[in-house]
């Protein structure tokens, strides 16, 4: 998510010492590796899809049982009041990092991130944009992981941070806005100090519709209208690639609308959409050199695909979306029923190369989906 400044920290201090007593407990389990395989980075998951070991965004969020395993962690978090998504304790070996990248995926544009330091030393450093900060133990931070970022842990012992994802409410976004104009005027705020209650019992408000079975018109186009704003703000970029990129993907949002207003979320569209994502893809060229954001390393075909068109049609959440039990199919009975879907035409690898997403909408790879069984190309 954007934000006025590389770092913002927040108003609030935790008993370090009582976190780093319960996460002791989880030296002797395996921990995540990380979804990029970055050398030294592993995590447990805290909050995530269905409550299991797994890095998702999609669906509903549930504590898991590691997390029902700290009582205190979870004062921390329900401390914030907020509405939280897919959160992990997160570690980094000594003398490993994470390299500089740049989140741009359809989770970051809606989605900040808290860190909350609870085993970490004076050379871990967290770099963002032109700044960098060490994140004491006990302290809260959000970073704007839209500007290059990296974290490099030159210390001796790993460092562990509780890592917890929010959109933020209005009461949040007011506490942040208070930070950064007490830190610019060199004043920081006096932190609310949040200690370990024993015995104490708490509620943790978790996400349960954080992605549209089909994005609704208006946030395809909300999103796409951003996004072109912002590589059209480099002055590098060629003016005709910014026009044949401006006006394909104008061009999906009004094709995307027509559909929508026809099908809605509903599986009789599937088949449809997964046409439009495929073609609208095949549409946007690989340019040398390529469109880049204002922050010069995300590249625009590549943010389109990661913010809009991987995350179009979902359908894997669409009965648990409107309410069916599990293991119902997509149909409803009655009034307002679901239509029954018209048979699709088949999908071809001329839709879809054999390592791309499927255009059914699956999420599959196409030659594990519609492909598979067919000869490679």
């Amino acid at each position: 998510m954007r934000l006025e400044a590389e770092f913002i920290p927040l108003p609030y201090a935790f008993d370090a010492a009582r976190m780093a007593e319960e996460i002791a407990q989880f030296e002797a389990q395996p921990w995540m590796d990380h979804p990029d395989n970055t050398e030294g980075n592993a995590a447990i998951a805290l909050i995530s899809a269905g409550g299991g070991d797994n890095n998702g965004f999609r669906g509903e969020m549930t504590p898991t049982p590691h997390l029902a395993r700290c009582p205190y962690l979870q004062q921390v978090i329900a401390s914030f009041g907020e509405v939280f998504g897919r959160s992990r304790l997160m570690r980094l070996e000594p003398g490993c990092e994470v390299k500089a990248h740049v989140d741009y995926h359809y989770h970051w544009h809606h989605h900040v991130r808290i860190h909350v330091p609870i085993v970490t030393s004076p050379e871990v450093i967290f770099h963002c944009g032109d700044a960098s900060v060490n994140m004491r133990a006990g302290e809260a931070w959000i970073f704007d992981s839209w500007r290059r970022h990296r974290v490099v842990n030159g210390g001796t012992r790993a460092r562990v941070h509780l890592v917890i994802d929010t959109t933020g409410s209005s009461h949040f976004w007011h506490t942040v806005e208070r930070s950064l104009a007490a830190v610019r005027a060199g004043a920081p705020l006096a932190p609310m100090r949040v200690p370990w209650e024993p015995g104490r019992t708490v509620e943790i408000a978790t996400e349960r519709y954080n992605l549209q079975p089909v994005l609704a018109p208006g946030e395809v186009e909300y999103l796409t209208r951003d996004l072109i704003a912002d590589f059209d703000k480099v002055p590098e970029n060629d003016p005709s690639a910014i026009a044949l990129y401006r006006q394909t993907m104008l061009d999906f949002c009004r094709d995307w609308r027509a559909l929508w207003h026809r099908f809605g979320i509903h599986q009789p569209g599937w088949p449809h959409y997964a046409r439009l994502v495929a073609s609208t893809a095949r549409a946007l060229p690989d340019l040398d050199p390529p469109l880049v954001l204002e922050n010069r390393t995300g590249l625009a075909k590549a943010a389109f695909a990661a913010r809009v068109l991987n995350v179009a049609v979902s359908r894997e959440i669409y009965a648990d979306f409107i309410g069916l039990p599990p293991g119902a199919g997509p149909r409803l009975a009655g009034p307002g029923a679901v239509p029954a879907a018209a048979p699709a035409p088949p999908v071809t690898s001329d839709e879809a190369g054999r390592n791309a997403r499927c255009p059914c909408g699956s999420g599959k790879r196409f030659k594990h989906c519609h492909g598979a069984g067919a000869p490679a190309g």
